[in-house]
């Protein structure tokens, strides 16, 4: 019996760093997939959208940060099945942002050391990110 195969939904996300070297994070709001989880800002790449340009443009979107492809490195990405689809997200570094974050869609947002995110319950595919982010910062 072979298993039906999963449609892949492709998410980028982003981790923002600051000049003190924290990371964003939002906490998906009630009513939503995942509540209450901590997660990386990003979304879903729209057809015909790179990881890149999807970034760009959730980023403005989600909490009014601008930033260029150009600032967007990739260091990592997470590859993970849930019930009804495989998930993957390459996870880019941004260091380099115009505009304070504010939350726009109902989330909470927070400013996190790497070595403190396991305080923040993520979603599965986000977590074995935590591990990279430590490393670099």
């Amino acid at each position: 019996m072979s298993e039906t195969p999963l449609p892949i939904l492709l998410v980028a996300a982003c981790a923002l760093v600051d000049a003190d070297g924290r990371v964003l994070l939002a906490q998906r709001p009630p009513g939503k997939q995942l509540a209450g989880m901590w997660e990386f800002p990003g979304g879903k790449v729209e057809p015909g959208e790179t990881p890149e340009a999807c970034l760009v443009r959730e980023l403005r979107e989600e909490i009014g940060v601008d930033t260029k492809v150009a600032c967007l490195a990739p260091l990592t990405f997470a590859s993970h099945s849930y019930e009804k689809f495989h998930l993957l997200m390459p996870l880019y570094v941004c260091r380099r942002f115009t505009g304070t974050p504010v939350a726009r869609e109902g989330q909470v947002l927070k400013w996190v050391r790497p070595q403190k995110m396991r305080d923040y319950p993520m979603p599965p595919a986000d977590e074995p990110l935590i591990p990279f982010l430590i490393d670099l910062l």
